[in-house]
């Protein structure tokens, strides 16, 4: 989805989440899940992302782990950002690498938000709907 067709229902949406680590991918499944987001995949590493990417009948969010085996979330971004169909999709940083610097570093790279680990399961949702309504989320935790 282009972030021009902003905003999109929860109902509506679907998510990719790539991340490594399957009790982070169960929690972000089940926040997602409370919003009302039921279609959700899963990719462990940044390897093939557009491929698994292109298996999806759409993708309108991807929530990307930095450190991921393979190839990491900046590799992955590069290559949905020059895949013609992904290129405009709304990619946003979950990770556990919560500094300013990294933050500066992945806003540099074109990533469309960015969401520290630690989650917290308060404001995530939150966080998730002001994403798929066309707002930035910075967000280092603190």
């Amino acid at each position: 989805m282009s972030k021009a067709t902003l905003p999109i229902t929860p109902q509506e949406a679907h998510v990719l989440v790539v991340e490594d680590n399957v009790s982070n991918f169960v929690l972000i499944a089940r926040l997602l899940a409370f919003m009302g987001i039921e279609k959700c995949e899963w990719k462990t590493t940044g390897w093939g992302v557009v491929e698994f990417a292109n298996t999806m009948s759409r993708v309108d969010l991807v929530l990307m782990d930095l450190r991921l085996p393979h190839e990491d979330g900046y590799e992955a971004l590069r290559q949905i950002r020059t895949h013609p169909q992904l290129k405009d999709t709304l990619v946003v940083v979950v990770t556990a690498q919560g500094s300013t610097a990294e933050m500066e570093k992945a806003r540099t790279a074109g990533f469309d938000g960015f969401i520290s680990k630690p989650l917290d399961v308060d404001r995530f949702p939150e966080q998730i709907g002001q994403i798929l309504n066309g707002e930035e989320v910075w967000d280092l935790g603190i």
